[in-house]
């Protein structure tokens, strides 16, 4: 009834084998550069410190004054400061020194 080609499995294989193509190609042109770029902003909301020069992704530019668990303390003017996720800073403009842990700050 189905004539004793035998040759079923091989014909699957290759009809399967320009979707296994495209999974491949998907995944060394976008998902491991995502991968690589999630990496990347998560070591660099790590490293934040106090000092830094960030922008945030609503595009407030501003410098670093407290740094928290989740969030940070942004001055953007002369004694103009905010909150903000961490998560939210999308570059790291200038790095700072470190700051000593006993150093004074004026509130």
């Amino acid at each position: 009834m189905f004539g004793g080609t035998g040759g079923g499995s091989s014909d699957f294989l290759i009809s399967l084998f320009p979707f296994i193509a495209l999974f491949a190609i998907m995944y060394f042109l976008v998902l491991r550069p995502q991968q690589r770029r999630l990496k990347e902003h998560q070591n660099m909301i790590a490293n934040v410190r106090r000092g830094d020069v960030v922008v945030t992704s609503g595009g407030i530019v501003g410098k670093v004054s407290k740094v928290e668990d989740t969030e940070v303390q942004v001055e953007i003017a002369e004694g103009v400061k905010i909150r903000v996720i961490k998560s939210t800073l999308t570059e790291v403009r200038s790095k700072s020194e470190p700051v000593p842990a006993n150093a004074n700050t004026p509130s």
